[in-house]
């Protein structure tokens, strides 16, 4: 079975836009030798075009790993156009996929689950002519983008938002990493914590259908099978309560999934200090190594 590593927001890109400031346009710098394609259509919705950039290292010797990276904004803002921050991933000879999903106001949820799975089964589908390693996959992303990243490696075989993207039959993922992801959208929406209009924004006509909002929800995702996930989130979030992320490694202690959890002691929604950033990825590459990754 392939495996295929999904990370949710390493947080050596500290300086991807959150939720609230994703619209900045920026140059991806990348090393001599690789190539980039840009908007590379990896699924078409009606009138509407998923796309991709991609940035491939020069093909020598075995495949390469990839990473995937997804853009926060609460389903509702942002584009892919806003990242960047790949350096240390080129430097150790990874390309990047980073991609884009329909935003609440071209469609709502499951719309942006249903991309990101298309996306992932796009890369997968065509690794050979990538030269993409599927073993090394790596998927990351913060706050909305955490959300899809979990929710693209939870769903595993699940085809139930993989619509017309087929071709792989089995989507199994190494490992998870999430950076402050939503993991309930319903309590996101209603709970007694935080009451976000993003979230009922994207459940649109099932606002009010809580069963629904369990089928987008990460933590409702959890089974023993799962793979390891790393979360990391600050106690002190406005946006997303520290708690989503309490709940999920609950969920994931109670089926015995292995999982490492690194609270931020005072830490906003993507606001760290550089100390703490470079603490969360030296925790970060210790917990795949520690996977054999």
């Amino acid at each position: 079975m392939k495996r295929i590593i999904l990370i949710a927001g390493l947080l050596w890109t500290t300086h991807l836009a959150v939720a609230q400031d994703t619209t900045q346009v920026k140059k991806v710098s990348y090393p001599a030798g690789f190539s980039e394609q840009l908007n590379v259509v990896y699924t078409q919705v009606g009138d509407w075009d998923g796309k991709l950039d991609l940035y491939l290292p020069p093909v020598q010797g075995s495949p390469t790993p990839l990473v995937i990276n997804i853009h926060g904004g609460g389903w509702n803002k942002g584009t892919k156009e806003s990242q960047s921050g790949f350096s240390a991933f080129f430097k150790k000879g990874y390309a990047v996929a980073n991609i884009e999903y329909r935003l609440t106001a071209k469609a709502t949820a499951p719309a942006a689950v249903e991309d990101t799975r298309c996306a992932l089964i796009y890369l997968i589908n065509h690794a050979q002519q990538l030269h993409i390693d599927v073993n090394k996959i790596v998927i990351m992303g913060a706050s909305a983008g955490g959300h899809l990243a979990l929710m693209g490696g939870l769903l595993e075989n699940d085809n139930s938002f993989d619509g017309k993207c087929k071709g792989t039959e089995k989507i199994k993922v190494a490992a998870i990493i999430d950076k402050y992801g939503i993991t309930d959208v319903w309590d996101w929406g209603y709970g007694k914590l935080k009451t976000s209009k993003s979230a009922t924004s994207w459940l649109g006509a099932k606002a009010l259908d809580q069963e629904f909002a369990k089928t987008v929800s990460p933590v409702f995702q959890v089974k023993k099978t799962s793979p390891p996930v790393f979360i990391v989130h600050g106690d002190a979030d406005p946006i997303v309560p520290y708690e989503q992320s309490v709940a999920l490694k609950a969920r994931l202690d109670e089926l015995g999934v292995r999982n490492e959890f690194v609270t931020v002691k005072g830490g906003l929604h993507g606001k760290f200090q550089p100390a703490d950033n470079s603490m969360v990825n030296a925790k970060i590459m210790e917990f795949l190594k520690g996977l054999g990754l």
